[in-house]
């Protein structure tokens, strides 16, 4: 049984993340979706929104689990045995921060491997941050991310 593991901050959640989730879990039998803590970022939600907020967005991908985690992700994939770690790229300078990351990773654990799925097209422009942004300048967000993240945030928005 292959088991992947799409790891990242997800704040929030977006179409280009969803778009990622769906086609790594075709490839493989089990895909965990985690949350990780990244100290150095202020956070639109907390980790617990974000978690839910990944659960609602993938409902429909049925090999797909959520996860949160505060630590390395080589100790998470130790602890949860999992040999594959799948990173979307958008662009050449995503690749330069990835491939360090990848490297590290399997410096940490060695027979974990790391693979690489381009962003579709239509995502490219689309990135977490550009999201938190137009939000925060109440900006349309509608198609950027789930319907479900929509909501949640004109709801932060207006706190």
């Amino acid at each position: 049984m292959k088991k992947a593991l799409c790891s990242g901050t997800f704040d929030p959640v977006t179409n280009g993340h969803v778009d990622i989730f769906e086609r790594a879990a075709s490839l493989v039998d089990e895909l965990v979706v985690c949350v990780f803590v990244n100290k150095k970022k202020t956070t639109l939600f907390d980790i617990d929104e974000r978690v839910e907020l990944l659960r609602e967005s993938t409902l429909h991908i049925d090999n797909l689990t959520v996860d949160s985690y505060d630590g390395l992700v080589s100790d998470y994939i130790k602890e949860h045995d999992i040999d594959l770690i799948i990173r979307g790229l958008r662009t050449s300078g995503d690749f330069e921060y990835e491939y360090n990351q990848a490297q590290m990773n399997k410096h940490l654990a060695p027979d974990a491997n790391t693979m690489f799925l381009l962003t579709s097209p239509e995502y490219l422009f689309i990135s977490s941050s550009a999201v938190r942004e137009l939000a925060q300048f109440k900006g349309n967000v509608h198609g950027l991310v789930p319907e479900c993240v929509e909501i949640a945030i004109k709801s932060k928005i207006k706190e």
